[in-house]
């Protein structure tokens, strides 16, 4: 199986994971104007088990080291396979709270949030379950990282002005959405052995975790999506009926979007080995830089923002470019 065998090759990987999950979402806002998120999430979570097995089959399966992906299931213990599919299914979970309460809270409350409860937690939890990397210079990046997604935050409550009062039911889930979403790395860290070239008896290899916890968003689908179909925090009811309705694009680019998303979930397993899981983990969710350019110079969403704006949003920009290079700095000087 294919395996990284350099830090700045890890780094780059990581790099790739940020922009992918700073990326996926652009799919939903191509398909929101006619396609319910509850549809659009059907395909996404399709896309990322089809990608899962794509990446499993090739890198997974190629080369002398490690454990080709169908040996590495079969020996695979229960353990193992449970840890994996529990991370998929508290991922699908911290998910669709996130996106159910952007849609009760707004962006500017939801996702500083759950995304920050989420990194801060997250890079804590997986340092303290492999600690690697400077621990000052990784908690001084996550400090930063944290700084500039408040100062994003406010941005947004800018942009929207008075128009958009805090729910106290939506802040409530965003802290939820955060806490389950700083969990689920970690389930899939624990799956996984901790050498890549000879891994443990019983233990994963990162492609073949990764399968496993796909499979556990999918399955999870079937109970939390159905709910949220039937119970929606926004709008009617949505069938099943409708999601067989939509057109062939409509459901290329909700998978497209799942693509995208396990694309950049793999490079982050695959780069935790070199770079150990917190630093992986920590520079996966500098996505929120992708995700505010997008929505700075792309969809120009701060395009009428009132006076003091572009202020906020150029320290958000070099809080989180300085945080993100502590993290990366961080293994070089430990």
């Amino acid at each position: 199986m294919f395996i990284i065998e350099s830090y700045p090759v890890a780094v780059f990987f990581c790099l790739i994971t940020m922009l992918c999950w700073g990326s996926w979402a652009n799919t939903q806002k191509l398909a929101e104007k006619s396609w319910r998120f509850e549809l659009f999430y059907w395909d996404y979570v399709i896309g990322i088990l089809v990608m899962s097995l794509i990446i499993a089959f090739t890198l997974g399966s190629m080369g002398e080291q490690g454990r080709r992906f169908t040996t590495d299931l079969i020996q695979a213990d229960s353990n193992s396979i449970r840890s994996a599919l529990t991370g998929g299914v508290i991922f699908n979970l911290a998910n669709i709270l996130l996106i159910a309460a952007i849609s009760i809270a707004g962006m500017s409350v939801a996702f500083p949030v759950g995304i920050g409860i989420a990194l801060i937690w997250g890079v804590l939890d997986n340092y303290l379950r492999i600690p690697t990397g400077n621990p000052s210079l990784i908690f001084s990046g996550v400090a930063l990282i944290a700084v500039g997604i408040v100062v994003n935050a406010i941005a947004y409550k800018k942009l929207a002005g008075n128009a958009q009062k805090v729910s106290s039911k939506g802040l409530l889930i965003s802290v939820l959405a955060g806490i389950l979403m700083a969990q689920f790395y970690g389930f899939v860290v624990d799956a996984m052995a901790t050498d890549f070239i000879a891994p443990a008896v019983g233990k994963l290899t990162p492609y073949t975790a990764i399968v496993l916890f796909s499979a556990g968003i999918l399955l999870s689908n079937f109970l939390f999506n159905t709910v949220f179909m039937r119970m929606p925090v926004q709008g009617s009811r949505v069938s099943y009926a409708a999601f067989f309705n939509g057109s062939f694009k409509t459901h290329l680019t909700g998978m497209l979007g799942g693509i995208i998303w396990c694309i950049g979930m793999s490079f982050s397993i695959i780069a935790s080995d070199k770079a150990g899981p917190a630093i992986s983990y920590g520079l996966g969710q500098g996505a929120v830089l992708v995700a505010a350019i997008w929505g700075v110079f792309i969809w120009k969403e701060f395009k009428t923002a009132p006076k003091g704006t572009n202020t906020l949003l150029y320290i958000m920009f070099v809080c989180f470019i300085v945080g993100l290079g502590f993290l990366i700095y961080s293994k070089a000087v430990n």
